[in-house]
């Protein structure tokens, strides 16, 4: 009897997910939004070249979506990134036109880029693909900020060994999942 990936199962019921039968509150998207413009400007802040190139592109509004989900995200003065006033016209929008989450983790395990529909100001959508090229989060530092630089590097080792039998993993169940489908 031929069972059925888990990943094919998860996929399904992660299409299911759209607007009209998931919204998630508006007090928690708030939040988020917040505390991922608070992530980014801290990744940010490491990077001189970063709030340099960003610090050009002052008062420009980039529109960030996927699928039900957007975001609008401003230069500031400062190089760094604030919440867009609602209603800004962006000047740049970018759309991830992957629709499948299994599809994008597995993409962002591999190290590619996800497709992305990229509309507006030419100079503007260059800097920002200099900024997800050039800057990176240097997690396993700021981790030793707090615990020490020997827990914070053996956490970091053990986590790249996690990650990469993830991909191990996903790539066997990928390959598993095509041969199923077509059978």
């Amino acid at each position: 009897m031929a069972t059925q990936s888990p990943f094919l199962l998860l996929e399904s019921f992660l299409q299911t997910l759209s607007p009209a039968n998931f919204q998630p509150p508006v007090w928690l998207m708030d939040e988020v939004q917040r505390r991922l413009v608070l992530l980014l400007n801290h990744i940010l802040s490491q990077e001189k070249e970063a709030t340099n190139r960003l610090a050009r592109q002052k008062g420009r509004v980039v529109h960030m979506q996927w699928r039900f989900l957007a975001m609008e995200l401003v230069a500031t003065p400062a190089g760094l990134l604030d919440r867009a006033p609602s209603g800004a016209k962006p000047d740049l929008v970018l759309a991830v036109t992957e629709e499948s989450p299994l599809a994008l983790a597995q993409a962002a395990l591999r190290g590619d880029k996800p497709a992305v529909r990229i509309e507006g100001d030419v100079q503007l959508a260059a800097e920002v693909n200099w900024l997800v090229d050039h800057v990176r989060w240097d997690m396993e530092e700021d981790l030793s900020k707090v615990i020490g630089d020997a827990p914070a590097h053996a956490l970091g080792q053990a986590a790249r060994g996690m990650a990469a039998a993830l991909r191990q993993f996903l790539g066997a169940a990928a390959a598993k999942g095509a041969d199923q489908a077509q059978t």
